[in-house]
């Protein structure tokens, strides 16, 4: 069975893990009880076999989907020949449950285990329909087939359990029927009638936990959400396309821990057939910090502080051997292997778990964490006991590194250089670490400040210099001639405005190099220096910054019309994946992406503040 198109997809969250549905309703993406868990739905990197839940009305076609408002609760409408149905889909959030656990068994989220469910409610509206399923229970990433059994839960209700070494699984709902390694259904429905199932994680030496109430669950997941949410203040023609990055952004954001994944995903190509194959359910401190600002522009104040926090304690005790990614806990081990049991989306391996790049130095991660947290300061925020000591260890390891090439903000797996765009992300730590002191009157020693400050400067006329190329472009590198689309965040850390004659050589030369037919933006041309084979399609998320860039120099007609552009490289649920193939037109890489979201969110704020 071939994959659905990455677009095809809806996302489901309860803020510690995510799951994929297609249109036609098969979850073939879902890891429990976390983020970054093992899957057990991992038929969108393979076959069916590697399991999946689908879940349709025979004969019948879609005729609509989308949220409930305000929510990540998915609704689905079909129709059939005999009738019509209502699919009613989510992870609960707002009423969650949890086992207390007598023996400390160690576990991802602790001792006390919380449970995580799916529900897939159906509601006849019309007629009669009949609903099918296929379930195919696979964990760890399809490799291990189950112990599958009729059992009682805690209740005494009949269930089906799935049990392969520490996880289980029980569904809740009308039997299925088993068949060939996997469970098979076929239920009628009349007008007024519905049925629901509910599949749910649980730590397998515990007791199979009740059924939760579905009628609770999403009324209070619908709340939270909502709640959350609040009133969005942007033109109305945006106003929708915002709020649902904010969902997402919040979508991939663990409730408890604060860590922000940079997707739910992982080994979505960025080149069909190809090898540019990457785990992203991990939290980038560039990433992170950037949905921050963009979280906190729109009053999100809640989720700044959660993830400041959460940074602490990834970092604490060794910032010397600071990371640029962390797990969702803030753990450091991430280890990249490849699942050679998997054929891949499309035939493109190797399939990955793990990211080898946490390992990377990246010169411009620390700036965006230096800019996010002064951007809670002047949001209002106050420092927490330990946050400006945070700050200061942040700012010894760029002083430590301030002479070292990396390997840039994309990862770069060639030789390691200096990227101009990294060089003014050290400069914005020393500028951040000084505004700090001097406009906040946060503690430091003279000689601390007039060491930030002697470095600053040296850094700045450092990139004026060697960060220049002849046109008078910023270049990708010191010394190349290439360009890159990271050039465009330039004016955002305050080194130079959007109009400097730099900042406007640097347009020129990103339209004549990166932008392609459709008027989209690669991140950069792929001519080794990343150190992969293959090639990529436009990142969205630079050419949102475009938009930020031409609203900001007085290009405001040609602003809206990249912005339209941009717009409809998303489905129909206004969810964005990395990159996007405007020749075949269609979603490239891992899925629903953060970055992608938090530059839309960008954009729009651009254009309101250019008036």
């Amino acid at each position: 069975m071939t994959a659905a198109p990455i677009e095809d997809h809806a996302l489901l969250s309860d803020q510690r893990t995510a799951a994929l549905v297609t249109r036609e309703g098969d979850v073939d993406w879902l890891c429990m009880p976390r983020f970054d868990s093992d899957a057990l739905f991992t038929s969108l990197l393979g076959e069916d076999r590697h399991g999946h839940w689908s879940l349709r009305i025979a004969d019948g076609e879609v005729v609509s989907r989308r949220y409930l408002p305000g929510t990540m609760v998915l609704e689905t409408q079909w129709r059939s020949p005999t009738g019509a149905a209502t699919v009613v889909e989510l992870l609960p959030v707002g009423a969650e449950r949890a086992i207390p656990s007598p023996d400390p068994v160690a576990h991802p989220d602790g001792a006390d285990a919380d449970l995580s469910d799916l529900i897939r409610s159906v509601s006849c509206t019309e007629g009669e329909v009949e609903v099918v399923q296929e379930l195919v229970l696979r964990f760890e990433y399809g490799e291990a087939v189950p112990w599958v059994r009729r059992s009682e839960d805690a209740a005494g209700q009949g269930v089906l359990l799935a049990v392969a070494g520490g996880d289980a699984v029980s569904l809740h709902g009308p039997a299925l029927r088993a068949g060939h390694r996997s469970h098979h259904g076929r239920h009628r429905l009349s007008a007024g009638e519905g049925a629901d199932w509910v599949l749910t994680w649980f730590p397998s030496w515990q007791e199979v936990p009740a059924a939760p109430d579905v009628e609770a669950a999403l009324a209070a997941t619908s709340v939270e959400w909502s709640s959350w949410l609040g009133s969005i203040r942007v033109e109305d023609e945006y106003a929708e396309p915002v709020a649902r990055s904010l969902l997402v952004l919040r979508a991939l954001t663990h409730r408890r821990s604060g860590g922000i994944v940079a997707a739910p995903t992982t080994s979505l190509p960025e080149d069909l057939g190809g090898v540019r194959n990457w785990d992203y359910r991990f939290c980038w401190l560039r990433d992170a910090a950037l949905s921050l600002e963009a979280l906190l522009a729109h009053g999100h104040v809640d989720a700044a502080v959660s993830w400041r926090e959460w940074l602490l304690r990834a970092i604490a005790g060794d910032p010397a051997r600071l990371q640029i990614m962390y797990t969702i806990t803030g753990d450091r081990n991430l280890p990249e292997r490849e699942l050679v049991h998997l054929p891949g989306y499309e035939s493109s391996l190797p399939v990955r778990i793990g990211n080898g790049a946490s390992t990377q130095y990246q010169a411009d991660v620390v700036g965006e964490v230096m800019i996010a947290l002064s951007a809670m300061r002047e949001a209002g925020v106050a420092e927490s006991r330990w946050s400006w000591p945070l700050q200061k260890a942040l700012v010894r390891f760029t002083t430590a590194h301030v002479d070292d090439p990396d390997q840039g903000i994309w990862e770069m797996r060639g030789e390691p250089a200096f990227f101009t765009h990294g060089r003014v992300m050290v400069w914005a730590t020393f500028d951040r670490a000084v505004r700090a002191v001097t406009e906040h009157g946060l503690p430091a020693s003279e000689e601390e400040l007039a060491e930030w400050t002697r470095l600053r400067d040296r850094v700045r006329a450092e990139v004026l210099e060697k960060g220049v190329g002849p046109d008078g472009a910023f270049t990708q590198t010191y010394g190349s001639t290439e360009v890159d689309a990271s050039l465009l965040q330039i004016p955002h850390t305050g080194f130079l405005p959007a109009d400097a004659p730099q900042m406007l050589a640097t347009v020129d030369r990103i339209e004549q190099d990166l932008r392609t037919e459709d008027g989209l933006l690669l991140r950069y041309r792929t001519r080794g220096q990343d150190g992969l084979p293959g090639d990529e399609h436009p990142f969205l998320v630079c050419g949102f910054w475009l938009v930020q860039q031409y609203a900001a120099t007085g290009r405001r007609d040609e602003a809206e019309q990249l912005m339209e552009t941009l717009l409809a490289c998303g489905n129909d649920l206004h969810l964005f994946a990395e990159e996007y193939d405007g020749t075949h037109r269609r979603m490239i890489g891992n899925f629903p992406q953060a970055f992608s979201h938090l530059g839309l969110i960008g954009a729009v704020d651009a254009l309101a503040a250019a008036g």
